[in-house]
């Protein structure tokens, strides 16, 4: 689950991380009021309006502007809102902008990178930081792969001060800057393990310029990216009032009412299939025959009657969709429940494409033969002997040639 950047600051700001004061606002009056206010109240020259989406590289796509007066702001903001917003992360089309953020800018000395994820090599979080914040990490690994340290976290005893002091040192920090680098390190990690996270990045971290009362600057987060485990959300009822439905796919919305889940992707053939990793097997037998998946679905282990057709609903709700390939392993529910499920759900939905079912596992004998007494009522489908045989025979049928 993501979360947009205001409460991804108002999370950081629970953990006790500094971030500069901002205000979320929906129109361009606001953000000229916001901005007045922040002037006021803290004395800001200038400040950022930002677009709120589930997006990164909002910068690259003129959703980041910085203003510095109320004036600017409104324009600002009435510009980013009018439009979609179209990142290297949204889809070509773009993605509407509801909700702008305008946060109160600070003198920038130095930016960092710093981000705490899981390694799923070594299976437990770690540390990434960079002494090259504000870009993009890839980037930074492919060009400079020397200016990034990685560090394991215990999820007992989460980071240690050491390793906190290393990554300090490593980062070039100095004096004061250590502990309060240090301190929002430990913080970050205290988030990420407590709040169920699979990313907490803070992009950048900076360091701003000198004052009289901070020689060494001060260290703030400037922006935060979370995005947490859909497994744990269970248990983070602080984390699940931050959903916003309009950010998702209307059909992936939809998908998880039911127990499903469903990816839309820009191919022709619907796929419906339970179980992840054969999910994933489905789709790439579907490229490696020259055609491209329609969708993720996975329908879970039980594969109901009612997710079937549920399923079957919202693949044929996409357009684009020009054939489906149904591949289903029968394990705790039986091939023979799953065919009679598949009939049912195909009657009372309806089929105009064509439609290829690949059984196997337990039952599986009787459920072929279910399937082949009911082509006579189910003319578009066609039956698979095994998934090589059934992924060339949609990609055939959908006008792809045949591998």
């Amino acid at each position: 689950m993501n979360i947009h950047e205001y409460q991804s600051r108002e999370l950081l700001q629970k953990f006790g991380i500094p971030v500069p004061p901002g205000i979320l606002v929906q129109n361009p009056v606001a953000s000229e009021k916001a901005f007045d206010e922040l002037q006021k109240r803290h004395g800001s020259k200038v400040c950022v309006v930002k677009a709120q989406v589930h997006a990164g590289g909002r910068g690259k796509g003129g959703g980041v502007k910085l203003v510095k007066s109320g004036d600017e702001a409104r324009k600002a903001a009435n510009d980013i809102l009018s439009r979609p917003l179209i990142t290297p992360q949204t889809p070509p089309e773009g993605v509407p902008v509801m909700k702008l953020l305008v946060a109160a800018g600070v003198e920038i000395e130095k930016e960092y990178y710093l981000a705490i994820t899981v390694d799923r090599v070594s299976a437990c979080p770690v540390l990434i930081a960079s002494s090259e914040g504000g870009m993009d990490i890839e980037e930074v690994a492919r060009t400079k792969p020397e200016a990034i340290i990685r560090e394991p976290i215990s999820a007992v005893a989460g980071l240690r001060p050491y390793q906190a002091r290393k990554i300090c040192y490593f980062l070039g920090f100095k004096g004061t800057q250590v502990r309060m680098a240090g301190k929002i390190m430990h913080q970050l990690a205290d988030l990420f393990l407590k709040a169920d996270a699979n990313l907490a990045e803070i992009n950048p971290l900076v360091v701003t310029k000198a004052t009289d009362e901070h020689p060494d600057g001060t260290v703030l987060a400037l922006d935060a990216k979370l995005n947490f485990d859909d497994n744990a959300l269970f248990r983070q009822d602080d984390v699940v009032a931050f959903e916003d439905p309009t950010e998702e796919e209307p059909a992936e919305r939809r998908a998880k009412q039911f127990g499903l889940s469903y990816i839309k992707l820009d191919g022709e053939i619907g796929c419906l299939v339970n179980g992840a990793g054969l999910a994933m097997a489905t789709m790439d037998i579907i490229k490696l025959h020259g055609s491209e998946p329609a969708n993720f679905l996975d329908v879970g282990g039980s594969a109901s009657e009612e997710a079937v057709t549920e399923a079957f609903r919202i693949i044929l709700a996409d357009k684009t969709v020009k054939g489906i390939l149904v591949n289903i392993f029968g394990g705790i529910a039986k091939c023979d429940t799953i065919a009679k499920a598949i009939i049912v759900a195909a009657k009372e939905v309806g089929f105009t494409v064509p439609l290829v079912v690949r059984l196997e596992g337990t039952n599986v004998e009787p459920a072929r033969k279910i399937l082949e007494e009911a082509k006579g009522e189910l003319p578009t489908m066609e039956i698979g002997s095994d998934l090589t045989d059934a992924a060339k025979k949609i990609t055939a049928l959908t006008g792809a040639p045949a591998a």
